[in-house]
């Protein structure tokens, strides 16, 4: 490729290229060395292009890579934060030898005459947080979304980390989204329901409509000390953290660690705005995980329903062993027909709490209207033996009687189906057996 580098060497466009498989750079022309200070191949040459050109730990979240085909140009409108210069990017691909390899071509045009309108206008606060928010908003996920939208805060607002806390139901607070800048270690895993004490003097504060706004850490030694502690050790000198509020209701807060102190005000301000964007992002999440759930919950019993079952079957370790319990509530159309079907649901709510006494540590699943099925991997034959006769001595208790169905295996590739199904004609077997002792036709006591 050694022409085309030739070819790319004096551009007065910033032109670079890296594998679409490792990110590692492989080329960039003198333009694009003389911004960003590297001055030989040894300097670039196998760095990730994330970590030197966009300042991250892991990909960036705004890559096009997987958008990119031989042959065509993708082209777009980027305010690079790191440079603070206006861009048009061209991006493609070429292939060579097997490798898949990225060549972006970025040209300035900050300092054109007919784009003084647009560089005025990114000096803008608003406008300059709205073009954050047009890239977030075209994320496919409000997870992604919110990746993004703190990645382009931390980068704008020169900060080492960006993040966002949602409190618990403990009433702790979570760290449930972060970004970092390169060479700065993540927190998120070590600030997992962090005791209520440590930020109560914040929410104090966020109650009276203030945001948090630190020039120096030992400025708050002495008033704030649990909070002092939880910020030295992560290595924090300033920060400006803002609350979130949905429907008046505080939930948490998000902010940036060690901004340039200069421009704390900035920061405060850009926070209050990005923040109705972070609140959007989080219903829309909320609802989202509430609609997966819906989907995988029987409503009555909150086991889970068929296509849990399928989902739950396809991750099984098919080198455990397994044991299958079928079951029926035996009676239920008699209790609709006689009681009605309140009283009915409630025989099912009941058989469904004996299941899980004694599986509830394995998958749990309504798979008809009286049938119900537990599947315990990783169970040994014994356990599960003694399992079984725990639920029928149970059973009494929760008034309810159940026909029981039971297999095991030593591991699940000994052909599942069929073991499900031998579950299955043991459970008729014991049903059967069970109308035969009452002196009742099976088809009447169902």
């Amino acid at each position: 490729m050694q022409k085309m580098w030739d070819f790319f060497e004096n551009l007065n466009e910033f032109v670079y290229a890296s594998d679409i498989d490792t990110n590692e750079l492989i080329y960039m022309n003198k333009k694009a060395r003389e911004i960003y200070g590297v001055y030989s191949e040894k300097e670039y040459v196998g760095r990730k292009c994330y970590e030197l050109l966009q300042g991250c730990n892991t990909p960036c979240s705004i890559c096009n890579n997987q958008d990119l085909v031989p042959g065509q140009f993708k082209e777009w409108y980027y305010y690079s934060p790191i440079l603070q210069k206006y861009l048009s990017l061209k991006d493609t691909m070429i292939e060579e030898d097997g490798r898949r390899c990225r060549i972006e071509i970025a040209i300035d045009v900050s300092m054109q005459e007919n784009q003084r309108n647009v560089i005025q206008s990114y000096q803008n606060l608003e406008t300059f947080a709205n073009e954050g928010l047009r890239i977030a908003l075209q994320a496919p996920t409000p997870d992604k979304g919110l990746d993004i939208v703190l990645e382009y805060i931390g980068k704008a607002l020169k900060g080492e980390r960006t993040y966002i806390f949602e409190q618990n139901e403990t009433g702790g607070d979570d760290n449930t989204y972060e970004w970092v800048a390169s060479g700065i270690r993540p927190e998120k895993e070590n600030l997992q329901n962090l005791p209520a004490e440590v930020c109560a003097n914040w929410y104090r504060n966020f109650r009276e409509d203030k945001n948090i706004i630190i020039e120096d850490l030992e400025d708050i030694r002495e008033e704030d000390p649990l909070q002092y502690e939880n910020l030295k050790r992560q290595e924090i000198q300033s920060l400006v953290v803002v609350p979130l509020y949905d429907e008046n209701k505080i939930i948490g807060f998000y902010g940036v660690d060690n901004p340039h102190v200069d421009s704390l005000d900035y920061a405060q301000n850009m926070l209050q705005i990005m923040g109705h964007f972070i609140i959007s992002s989080l219903k829309r999440r909320n609802l989202l995980r509430k609609l997966r759930t819906m989907s995988y919950l029987d409503q009555l019993t909150r086991l889970g329903n068929r296509f849990a079952l399928e989902k739950f079957v396809e991750n099984l370790n098919s080198e455990e062993s397994i044991g299958v319990v079928y079951c029926d509530i035996t009676g239920l159309k008699h209790v609709n027909d006689t009681e009605g079907h309140e009283a009915g649901d409630r025989l099912i709510l009941r058989s469904g709490e004996c299941l899980k006494k004694a599986f509830g540590a394995y998958g749990l699943f309504r798979v008809g209207g009286d049938e119900l099925l537990a599947l315990c991997p990783g169970i040994e034959e014994k356990v599960f033996e003694e399992y079984v006769v725990t639920m029928k001595k149970d059973m009494p208790q929760y008034s309810v009687n159940m026909a029981l169905g039971t297999a095991w295996q030593k591991n699940v590739a000994s052909d599942f189906e069929k073991l499900l199904s031998e579950s299955e004609r043991r459970m008729y077997e014991d049903k059967a057996a069970y109308y035969r002792s009452v002196g009742k036709d099976r088809r009447q006591g169902r």
